[in-house]
Formats: C-alpha cells, sequence, structure tokens
C-alpha cells in the first residue's frame, strides 16, 4: 500500500515526486514508458520562459512567474546545466510593437523582472545576424535554456534517492476507486494507494475518466524542429521570438545548452497522440518563418529534425486541482508551454494540496537534495582530464566523438540509480549520438557497453522501447561471400 502514486514520469511527475520525497511517505512513480522523460518532455524548445506571455490570473502565468526563478537553486542542487541568455520577441512593422506593448503590460503584471522595449538598432547590436526590417523589441534577460529530459532524470535519480520507487514499463489501463483509496492496474503489477497524482500528459484525460466523468479533454498539437550542428550554435545569443499567435509563440531561433542551434517549432492539431514523424511541408514551413527573423540561418548545417507533441487542453489552461468527483484525486493536466518553467511552482503547489486534503505530511529529517555530480569529460582542463584517466582508463576512451563522450560517462549513466537501459536512454543522460553523425559511428559501442553492463546479450539492446529492437540476427557471412562473388 503506497500513500500516493504519481502517474507519468515526465517534468511534472518528476518534479513532484521529488517534492513528495521530501516527507515521510511512501511513494511510486509510475511510467508507461521504457525511460523517464520519454514523452513531451524529451521533444520541447527546451525554454525556460521569462513569463510575460501568459495571460494575467491564469494558472499558466501563476506558475510560470513562480517557477522561473526557482530553476538555479534546483539546476544547482541536481547538478544540471542552466543559463540565463534572455530572450527577445521581435517587432516588424506597427502592429507588432502593439503586440510587445501588450506582452510588456501582461509581464508587468505577472511581476516578470527587468523587462525592457527596445529598438531595432540595440536588437541588431545585440543579435547581429538578424534581419535588417526589424524595428524593435521585447527583452526578457530571465529567460533561460536547459535540458529537459535532463532535468526530469535528475529529479528522478534524486526522489529514488530519497525513497521513491519507479515503475517503468507500466501503462495504466484502469483504476478502480476503494475503501482505502485507489487500486490501480498496470501491465506489470496491481497498485492500491491512499492519493494519485495524475500527470499523464497527452493522456491526462483518459486517467481521468478512468475514475470521475470527463470535463477535459487532451488535443496533440504537433511541432516540429530542426536541430544545427554546434557550429552554428553562436549564430544568436539569446532565445529570439516572433510575435505569437493563437496557435502559441510561435517559431523560435536559439542556442541550445549544449551548443547547437534549434529552430521551431509550427504548430498542427493532430488526433493521434502518437504522432511523431516530421513532414516535408511542415519543415519547409518553418524553414520560411525563421528566415523572417534571419535570411542568413546556415541550414546547410542541419544535422536533425523532429517532432514533439503537446498537450493542448479544451479548458484553454492548466489544470492543477482535485477531482470534484473523486476524492484525493489530483488532475494535473494541459500542461503546455510554459510547462516546463511552471513545473517546479506546480509541484509545490500539489503537495500543498495534498497537504490539505490529508491534514499534512511529516517532514523528512534525512531528505538530500543533492544529486551525484555528473562527470562531464569534455569540459575538464587537460590536468582534470589526465588525473580522472588515471584513476579509471575508461575516461580516456572516446565513444562519441561528435560529444566527445568517453565509455567512463557511459558507464556513469548506466550505473545511476535510475539507470539507462537502452540506446537512446544513453543519448539522453549523456549524448553520444546527439552529435554531427546522430549516433552512426557509435551507436554500436554503445549496444556493446550497455550489453556488458547489463549483464545481456547485445541483440537484447533496444533502441527505445522494449520492441525498437536494432539487431535481428547474425549474418551468414559465407553465404555474403558467395552472393557477392
Amino acid at each position: 500500500m503506497y500513500d500516493i502514486a504519481v502517474i507519468g514520469a515526465g517534468i511534472i511527475g518528476t518534479f513532484i515526486a521529488r517534492e513528495l520525497s521530501k516527507y515521510k511517505l511512501n511513494i511510486i512513480l509510475i511510467e508507461k514508458n521504457n525511460d523517464v522523460a520519454d514523452g513531451t518532455t524529451k521533444a520541447n524548445s527546451a525554454i525556460v520562459h521569462a513569463g510575460y506571455d501568459a495571460k494575467p490570473g491564469t494558472n499558466m502565468a501563476k506558475f510560470n512567474s513562480k517557477g522561473n526563478p526557482m530553476f538555479d537553486k534546483i539546476c544547482e542542487e541536481l547538478d544540471v546545466e542552466f543559463k540565463r541568455v534572455g530572450s527577445l520577441v521581435i517587432a516588424f512593422n506597427d502592429e507588432d510593437m502593439n503586440t510587445i506593448k501588450e506582452l510588456y503590460d501582461r509581464g508587468l503584471k505577472n511581476g516578470i523582472p527587468k523587462m525592457e522595449i527596445i529598438s531595432g538598432q540595440r536588437v541588431r547590436e545585440m543579435e547581429p545576424n538578424l534581419n535588417s526590417d526589424i524595428v524593435g523589441a521585447l527583452y526578457a534577460p530571465t529567460c533561460g535554456i536547459i535540458g529537459p529530459w535532463e532535468l526530469a532524470i535528475a529529479l528522478a535519480e534524486n526522489a529514488v534517492e530519497n525513497g521513491v520507487e519507479l515503475l517503468l514499463n507500466s501503462e495504466v489501463y484502469n483504476i478502480d476507486k476503494t475503501d482505502f483509496g485507489y487500486r490501480i492496474f498496470t501491465k506489470r503489477k496491481v497498485i492500491d494507494a491512499e492519493y494519485v497524482v495524475n500527470c499523464a500528459g497527452l493522456y491526462a484525460d483518459e486517467i481521468n475518466n478512468m475514475v470521475a466523468s470527463p470535463y477535459f479533454k487532451i488535443k496533440p498539437r504537433r511541432g516540429q524542429y530542426f536541430i544545427l550542428d554546434k557550429s552554428a550554435g553562436s549564430f544568436v545569443n539569446r532565445v529570439i521570438f516572433q510575435c505569437p499567435t493563437k496557435l502559441g509563440k510561435g517559431v523560435l531561433v536559439a542556442p541550445t545548452i549544449h551548443g547547437n542551434l534549434i529552430i521551431g517549432p509550427d504548430a498542427e492539431d493532430l488526433d493521434d497522440k502518437e504522432r511523431l514523424d516530421t513532414t516535408a511541408d511542415r519543415l519547409q514551413y518553418v524553414r520560411k518563418t525563421a528566415m523572417k527573423t534571419s535570411k542568413n540561418i546556415p541550414f546547410k548545417k542541419v544535422i536533425t529534425t523532429f517532432a514533439g507533441l503537446r498537450a493542448e487542453p479544451s479548458t484553454g489552461d492548466f489544470i492543477v486541482e482535485e477531482s470534484k468527483e473523486a476524492r484525493g484525486f489530483i488532475n494535473v493536466a494541459g500542461i503546455k508551454s510554459p510547462g516546463l518553467t511552471a513545473s517546479p511552482a506546480i509541484a509545490e503547489y500539489v503537495v500543498e494540496l495534498l497537504k490539505d486534503i490529508n491534514g499534512g505530511f511529516k517532514i523528512k529529517e534525512d531528505f538530500n537534495p543533492i544529486r551525484k555530480r555528473m562527470i562531464r569529460f569534455d569540459k575538464l582542463s587537460d590536468e582534470e582530464k589526465a588525473e580522472l584517466i588515471k584513476k579509471d582508463s575508461r575516461f580516456g576512451r572516446i565513444i562519441c566523438r561528435c560529444e566527445n563522450i568517453t565509455e567512463g560517462e557511459i558507464v556513469d549513466a548506466i550505473r545511476r540509480k535510475v539507470g539507462a537501459t537502452t540506446v537512446d536512454g544513453i543519448k539522453k543522460r549523456v549524448r553520444p549520438g546527439m552529435g554531427r553523425c546522430q549516433g552512426g559511428f557509435c551507436s554500436p559501442r554503445v549496444m556493446e557497453i550497455l550489453a556488458r553492463e547489463l549483464g545481456t546479450d547485445v541483440s537484447e539492446i533496444v533502441k527505445d522501447s522494449p520492441s525498437s529492437y536494432v539487431l535481428v540476427g547474425r549474418t551468414n557471412k559465407g553465404l555474403e561471400k558467395n552472393l557477392r562473388g
């Protein structure tokens, strides 16, 4: 019997699990996929928004403005890379400038600090690669960039280190109300819990409907992106937005926390919650729209494209509340942008909701907020690298040449509390396969290391999901030779 079951191990679920791990509670974090951060969390713009865009008085505005300043401390505790690079919302005409002024006024109402409306000349001084027809911009220096999947993994690790149980590959297919709370049926086991927190992302409406009447619906909205090589990473120094539309914040051009350049997304409403393919026409739209920001974007340096799905709620706002029909069942749904920014504030709020229902939780005196530090070999000095290699020769073997990732870093990623078990799991944690060749050279070595460390045959190693096999069998070399001859 668990005190609390959290359904969904994306950025929201992992933040809530970590926040709950500060108390003397028996907590389980349930995830339908093979790893944490495997849904919207791993495919988005990776922006910590300043908070001027959301309509004042909404949950989006409240949690964004409170969440943004929380990132510095949290990322320091969890050893997650985070930079406050600032953002510009650019204007091309008087109509856009009116929108800029509206955003500025919203920001003031939302309590966003240090904003400025600046001239086109100053925009070009700050960002010389932008187009010359820009007449002004809203500058917000508190905007930041981060790796959202890396943050979610770090949160899950720290939560598990503080006693949370993580259950992967466990899709929830039914929930019954009981005298003690809830009985949750997953594909792996049945779980009893007094309280449930529904953080199921695109499927949050379906989870709610297992215990209560439908009162919101989640619609998937697909966005497609380009990622450019690190040689293009300094093309802009800040996050560059065009003026927002009804469909969202629009196509951005921004540096990533790892030194690449990201461009996107578009916005396309779909019915399929698993539709993650990219399409030529929508990518062309992203490219054409981005060139309004700068005609000089070096698209010849694109190394990959990807698509992500965000959860669009029928309510038009974040849903963070106890179900009116199910006591102790908390819905945290429709967390679209700025959901990443809002996530730490949402986690605190959800814990307070649960405390009010329960009457309070006892603090855990031995809670440890500090996550074991990551070794980022490429960022060490030559002396530090030499000393590390003396202690462990695996750090002297480069596996991914594009990102300079060593065997030692990959082994560490496997052996941690929420360790990687798949090729993509390693990619999310320490980045082999994220570079120019997109895993073309390093993936076989990554698979060999995974097989060795996990004590399994290399043919059992998958890309991501349990069915995403990479190797199907050994070739018949004699037959191959005869066919060639």
